[in-house]
């Protein structure tokens, strides 16, 4: 369908071979559409991480295929998965993979200025993407002088910076306390409500609801799911615990 912005198809994801090889995704069929948020939860090796990771095009699967915007990702070369990568999908690390040496907006600015956007558009685009997770009066920082929370935010950030059609975040509020993970929540929500397709892999119930639906995954098969049936912003109003 038109509207799907990602697609997997019977990925499978096997590490080594032979006696010690591991399963760790097992015939993986998973659809996003545009303006959706869908959240995937299970226990620590479960495989969700890992089909973050190829579902980004970091990594390619042992067999299947996986298709963003209808393009297969495993018929691009290293050049044009890349650049799609830049264009099309926006990824938030766990250990936030920010560069040091450059600061909270620069970092935000870098991948728009790699595609070829002029900088003042890139650093106006990154400062933007700033303010929506509330921390551009820190833009001109550097990564050793501001805390974890506020670089998972840079991260959050430099994710959701331009046009990114397909948003991918693993565990995105790890460092943040109930109220800023609440924040980083809607602003997620905010970008599926616009148009962008939004996938989040968490250990937090209360965070998989604000999904439009829930995947459960257990031993690198879905074993389960369920759809979200009243509005998400009514978390903002319960209790932390």
């Amino acid at each position: 369908m038109s509207n799907q912005v990602l697609q997997l198809r019977k990925i499978c994801m096997t590490y080594g071979s032979g006696a010690t090889s591991v399963g760790a995704l097992r015939d993986i069929d998973l659809d996003v559409s545009a303006g959706e948020f869908v959240a995937v939860m299970g226990p620590s090796g479960s495989g969700k991480s890992t089909l973050l990771t190829l579902a980004g095009g970091l990594d390619k699967a042992t067999s299947g295929e996986i298709y963003v915007e209808n393009t297969p990702l495993g018929a691009l070369n290293i050049n044009d998965l890349a650049r799609l990568r830049r264009r099309a999908i926006g990824y938030v690390f766990q250990d936030f993979n920010l560069v040091p040496s450059l600061t909270a907006v620069e970092n935000v600015a870098l991948p728009r200025e790699l595609d070829g956007v002029p900088f003042r558009k890139a650093r106006r685009q990154a400062m933007d993407a700033l303010r929506s997770v509330g921390i551009d009066k820190l833009a001109d920082r550097f990564m050793d002088q501001i805390s974890g929370g506020q670089r998972q935010r840079v991260a959050i950030a430099r994710a959701i910076v331009g046009e990114r059609r397909l948003i991918l975040a693993d565990e995105p509020t790890g460092a943040l306390d109930t109220a800023s993970g609440d924040g980083i929540m809607e602003v997620l929500r905010q970008r599926a409500d616009a148009g962008c397709a939004v996938v989040l892999v968490t250990h937090e119930a209360r965070h998989a609801g604000w999904a439009d639906r829930v995947h459960f995954l257990k031993d690198g098969r879905i074993v389960d799911q369920a759809a979200q049936s009243y509005d998400p912003t009514v978390l903002l109003e319960l209790p932390a615990n």
